[in-house]
């Protein structure tokens, strides 16, 4: 699957079926993370894959991160504030979402989750001082489940135009083709 159609495809997955990733692919995956660019080339993160249940239930404890504990693995995104005090977390984050592109192309699903206690996720993961972590990704293989919820927020709030979301050289001013 090409970059663009990964794009188009990938959706906010809350429900997984158990198969486990396999070590290979989640290596594959890695590799995207590695590969994304950062400030200065510093790359201040630090990636942890939690596939055990036990660690993936505690994660889950948080308000909105439930679904945590079923999915095969919940990747953490770390960024290094001492390496990189400015730039850390726009690092990290461009190379989460070179996870999440990876994971899209495999035919994984994933979900951003925002909702942690980072002292207790610091804590449980053994994650030195000077890192903060910045966001977690559920991730695996996507199970068929009615999400009534999502559909009803897709009717609710639709994709905004180009035209809402673009300007060119001045906000407000519209881009034409």
């Amino acid at each position: 699957m090409d970059v663009f159609e990964a794009i188009k495809t990938r959706k906010s997955i809350r429900a997984y079926s158990p198969m486990p990733v396999p070590n290979e692919l989640l290596l594959k995956i890695a590799e995207a993370a590695q590969l994304a660019p950062s400030a200065g080339n510093i790359q201040p993160w630090h990636f942890i894959f939690v596939t055990d249940q036990d660690k993936r239930k505690i994660l889950s404890k948080s308000i909105y991160a439930g679904f945590l504990a079923g999915s095969p693995v919940v990747v953490v995104g770390c960024g290094n504030q001492k390496v990189s005090p400015r730039w850390y977390v726009v690092d990290t984050t461009i190379a989460l979402e070179h996870i999440v592109l990876a994971a899209a192309s495999e035919g994984l699903g994933t979900c951003w989750v925002g909702s942690f206690e980072e002292d207790k996720v610091k804590q449980l993961l053994k994650i030195p001082e000077d890192y903060r972590v910045v966001a977690l990704l559920a991730m695996g293989y996507p199970q068929e489940k009615f999400d009534l919820t999502g559909k009803v927020a897709h009717l609710i709030f639709k994709r905004k135009r180009i035209d809402q979301i673009v300007s060119y050289d001045e906000f407000g001013k519209q881009l034409v083709a």
